[in-house]
């Protein structure tokens, strides 16, 4: 008949290194996937509803111009000041101080800026930093938001 058996002959040294260059190239693929597949978690694990920093806004209150800055966390208001405040202003408008101080103790308990609470005798001071707010947060949102 035809058919002529074969023999394969392997080398102990070829099999061995075969097997190392095996182990080798399994150890470099989950190393790689570990380092870049790591950077995908960290940044999904870190985006929140702001990016953390002070932003600012600005108003103008007759020919004063103000500004408003706004401090935030990951997920957090800390905290809002008005800049730029002098004596005039302040006494042109006294209700400024004692309205940011009221959304100051707010901030911190509330979800959102549009949940703060205010009196209608001064609303239009609460209306005017409530805007400011909300410019000075749309800074802070993430890109992907």
């Amino acid at each position: 008949m035809g058919t002529q058996t074969k023999i394969v002959v392997i080398k102990g040294k070829e099999l061995i290194y075969t097997a190392l260059f095996l182990v080798l190239g399994i150890f470099l693929i989950i190393l790689l996937v570990n380092m870049f597949g790591s950077e995908r978690k960290t940044r999904t694990e870190t985006t929140g509803k702001f990016i953390p920093g002070v932003y600012s806004s600005t108003i103008t209150l007759g020919e004063n111009t103000l500004n408003v800055s706004v401090t935030v966390d990951k997920d957090t208001i800390n905290g809002v000041k008005i800049e730029n405040l002098n004596e005039t202003v302040t006494t042109m408008y006294p209700l400024l101080e004692p309205a940011l101080n009221e959304i100051n103790n707010q901030i911190s308990v509330v979800d959102s800026v549009d949940e703060i609470s205010y009196s209608r005798e001064n609303q239009y001071t609460y209306i005017i930093l409530n805007q400011a707010i909300k410019n000075a947060l749309e800074q802070a949102k993430p890109a992907n938001q």
